[in-house]
């Protein structure tokens, strides 16, 4: 299978038949992100795009378990061309058991809820939104081009489809002088927004992008350290979810950690308490990355 790169998928679909349906990201706006800059976005062409479905089951019909649809934001892609991609991975795996993609407040709310329902019918399960933030003043800097309120709502129309949502938080995103706010307010979008699987990452300042501009001006600065796994457990300290999977152990944080919420919670914030308190080794700098 040949991609057109950069290529980018959430570290559990790590295991996954990875299909390229998009090219870059229809936003492509966010200020902290370098993902898809100078790539431009592009819905492939169809046949293309079922032919190496067809390709892909010839080699590996009975292996295939979990697929997951690139680039960017593939939900905004029409109903008539999402309908076949997902008839074919049906009929080429017949293993299959998990249809995922990344997804943008926007773009669901652009969705009629038939719509999501019929994706939902044919195969498409999960979906991957990264707010970043529940503080409308950072979603602003950020440029996520939806607000918390859009977030919710999204999030309604997702559930009553029958989807499952993989949220995903920055630490530091609302910089050092909203860094409570920040991570509070996350932690009661997440509850609002009540996803299977929750994880936090810590925010990295990508050269060249608008971000890093503002840090070069002074404008905006991430907490320390401390600071950061002190927005975790304040995060934390707001988040009630009704079941689900919580990770903070991506490459870029620095105290690996995780559980299942409501039940691991109370055991989850006395770690972080440990890891303020100096008596847990944290990530080094060398072992973190993006």
């Amino acid at each position: 299978m040949r991609y057109d790169e950069p290529l980018f998928r959430p570290p559990s679909e790590a295991d996954s038949f990875i299909l390229q349906a998009t090219l870059g990201c229809s936003w492509n706006a966010c200020t902290y992100c370098a993902m898809y800059r100078g790539k431009r976005y592009q819905v492939r062409p169809l046949e293309a795009v079922l032919a190496e479905i067809s390709e892909a089951g010839a080699r590996a019909a009975e292996e295939v378990r979990h697929v997951f649809v690139a680039d960017g934001d593939p939900l905004g892609m029409d109903l008539d061309h999402w309908e076949p991609i997902l008839k074919a991975l049906a009929a080429a795996f017949p293993r299959l058991r998990r249809v995922g993609t990344y997804a943008t407040a926007r773009n669901l709310l652009e969705k009629a809820p038939e719509a999501l329902k019929r994706l939902r019918d044919l195969g498409l399960s999960l979906l991957y939104i990264g707010p970043e933030s529940g503080d409308d003043l950072a979603l602003h800097r950020l440029a996520k081009g939806a607000g918390a309120a859009a977030h919710v709502e999204a999030a309604r129309r997702a559930r009553e489809a029958g989807m499952d949502l993989s949220l995903i938080f920055l630490l530091g995103a609302g910089g050092r002088e909203r860094s409570e706010a920040h991570a509070r307010a996350s932690g009661r979008l997440a509850t609002a927004m009540d996803p299977k699987f929750l994880s936090t990452l810590t925010l990295t300042v990508i050269p060249d992008t608008p971000l890093s501009r503002l840090e070069d001006q002074g404008r905006f600065q991430l907490p320390d350290v401390r600071g950061l796994l002190t927005e975790l457990r304040w995060f934390l300290e707001e988040t009630h979810l009704s079941a689900g999977i919580f990770r903070s152990n991506h490459a870029s944080n620095y105290l690996p950690i995780g559980g299942r919420l409501p039940r691991d919670r109370e055991a989850i914030l006395a770690a972080i308490d440990e890891a303020l308190a100096g008596r847990v080794r944290l990530r080094p700098e060398w072992a973190r990355g993006l």
